[in-house]
């Protein structure tokens, strides 16, 4: 890639001379940096999503927060999943900045062992059940110091990769980045499917859960000692060998002329609709499954993972396809794409997953009616008998609509029920033919599901599989760690984090199963015209 010099940047511009650039960089080289820099982004994504793994399964939420419904619990345990996200911007800036002055080499070197530690960490904290509140005060501050890793991490690697590669080969190297964000997925589906296979009896529940976090470790270890093997970028080398580095990275990219345009572009453009698809891709496949479909948890989990790798391709793929057309035409087609198949790949999903919910859903609606029917899902008690009504259904997983009424009731089939306890509830959804507790799907029906996840994969892996090229020769070498982490962070951070919590609630609320993914619309359809209209893929002047 080229070396832009950039206005405001100390020292004088970059020489082109053989002096003051570096050799080429090797077949083995370039090999080694794409296999050290993916396999450490699959770790450090595996620390960041060990602890939404577990959240999905309910077990974050049990042993951290201390709330009084399941329901509540999970909700909390996601707003911690959100907040280390809404940290990875900060994360950015302080190591977009060093990444910019020091090197992009010792910078991912720092954000990796930061994520170990913190990763680990989360692994001996004691429960709510012993320490109280101080025992989700400790996660939050751990899942901070894993944002903020994260925030120098991507930008980081993708950086380091883009930069090593010869020209026209960017998109399909870089591609190995995005798929080990799918990877680091994969991987902590796996440790804790290997665990749980491997622990006695009862372990699991009472402590085992905590052997994915202290694995961190291992992991830390084997990353370091990969990437101590690299060599720093050409291109930084180069920049600091001429003295073209930026003096101050973060002033520079705000200063620099139509950076600040190009940063919003990345983030509402590109990193806010790309990680909305990504996260309902996996993590509200996998949270979807296990909770409203009532799929058997290590069924979902064995079947999201295997979905994820089933698609890991579509990453390389989209990411080569980009080398030929442009960056811009894959991700706006994927966008396009979401919008239209979105919602009929998840009902397609939830009818395989689980046929007697999806058949009890047509056949047997529930409609609860009454002066008020306020539901909190954060609430320990409901406010009213509605309100107790609509968070027992939302319990079960079975779909509801509301009616306004003088008095309080509910109706199955059709059919008033006199007894609208719990019990009186459960009954009558019984003999209506609504299932209760876990299904296992059989062998076509998997099938299915799994095309489905396939499906959503290569929505993801259009929108995200070029985007480390194009965010890497988007911005000016000397500013390009700042100004690509700090949108990307933004949007990846705010946007995607927060997927979870708010597509949790927005299925809590509405008691429709399928209303999660409406989130993922509306952002989206936000993206999808941002690009549209404001990017420019040609590369910046200096």
């Amino acid at each position: 890639m080229a070396d832009e010099p950039v206005a405001g940047t100390s020292g004088r511009r970059a020489s082109t001379s053989a002096r003051a650039l570096p050799p080429a960089p090797s077949a083995a080289d370039i090999r080694l940096v794409i296999t050290a820099s993916a396999l450490g982004t699959v770790f450090e994504w595996y620390d960041f999503f060990i602890y939404g793994t577990l959240a999905a399964a309910g077990i974050i939420g049990r042993a951290f927060f201390p709330a009084g419904s399941e329901t509540a619990r999970t909700l909390l345990a996601w707003a911690g999943f959100a907040i280390g996200f809404g940290f990875r911007p900060l994360g950015a800036v302080v190591f977009g900045y060093l990444g910019d002055r020091l090197g992009r080499k010792y910078t991912f070197l720092v954000t990796v062992a930061l994520m170990g530690v913190a990763t680990a960490g989360v692994g001996l904290v004691p429960s709510a059940a012993t320490i109280g509140w101080a025992a989700p005060a400790i996660v939050l501050l751990l899942r901070i110091a894993q944002g903020l890793a994260l925030g120098g991490e991507y930008g980081g690697a993708a950086i380091y990769v883009a930069e090593h590669s010869p020209p026209g080969r960017a998109g399909f190297y870089t591609s190995f980045i995005q798929a080990g964000v799918v990877g680091g997925f994969v991987l902590s589906l796996a440790v804790v499917l290997v665990a749980k296979a491997l622990l006695p009896a009862g372990a699991w529940d009472a402590w085992g859960w905590r052997v994915p976090f202290w694995f961190s470790l291992a992991l830390l270890a084997l990353s370091l000692w990969m990437r101590l093997r690299l060599s720093e970028s050409p291109v930084f080398e180069a920049m600091r060998a001429a003295g073209t580095r930026a003096a101050n990275p973060v002033a520079e990219s705000f200063r620099h002329p139509g950076n600040v345009r190009r940063m919003l572009v990345a983030l509402f453009g590109i990193a806010a609709g790309l990680t909305v698809i990504w996260y309902t891709a996996q993590f509200t496949v996998l949270s979807f499954l296990a909770g409203p479909m009532r799929v058997d948890e290590t069924t979902a989990q064995l079947l999201t993972g295997a979905g994820a790798i089933a698609g890991l391709g579509w990453f390389v793929f989209f990411g080569r396809l980009s080398d030929r057309v442009g960056r811009k035409r894959p991700i706006v087609i994927g966008y396009c794409a979401t919008l239209v198949l979105l919602f009929p790949i998840f009902w397609a999903l939830g009818a395989a997953a689980n046929p007697g919910l999806a058949r009890a859903a047509r056949t047997a609606p529930a409609v609860v009616s009454g002066p008020v029917c306020a539901y909190s899902p954060f609430a320990t008690t409901q406010a009213d008998a509605c309100g107790r009504i609509l968070d027992h259904l939302s319990r079960k997983g079975v779909a509801y609509t509301k009616a306004r009424a003088v008095r309080t009731g509910v109706t199955i089939a059709g059919r008033p029920l006199a007894d609208t306890s719990p019990a009186g509830l459960d009954g009558a959804l019984a003999a209506a033919g609504w299932p209760s507790g876990k299904v296992r799907p059989d062998a076509p029906h998997l099938v299915l599901m799994l095309l489905a996840i396939v499906a959503l994969g290569a929505l993801s892996g259009a929108t995200f599989g070029p985007v480390a090229a194009l965010l890497s020769e988007y911005f000016p070498a000397p500013i390009r760690y700042t100004s690509m982490s700090l949108p990307y962070h933004l949007g990846t951070g705010y946007f995607g984090g927060f997927l979870p919590l708010v597509s949790q609630y927005i299925v809590a609320r509405s008691g429709d199963p399928y209303a999660g993914p409406w989130y993922t619309i509306v952002v989206v359809a936000m993206a999808l015209a941002v690009t549209w209209w404001g990017l420019d893929e040609r590369v910046p002047p200096g």
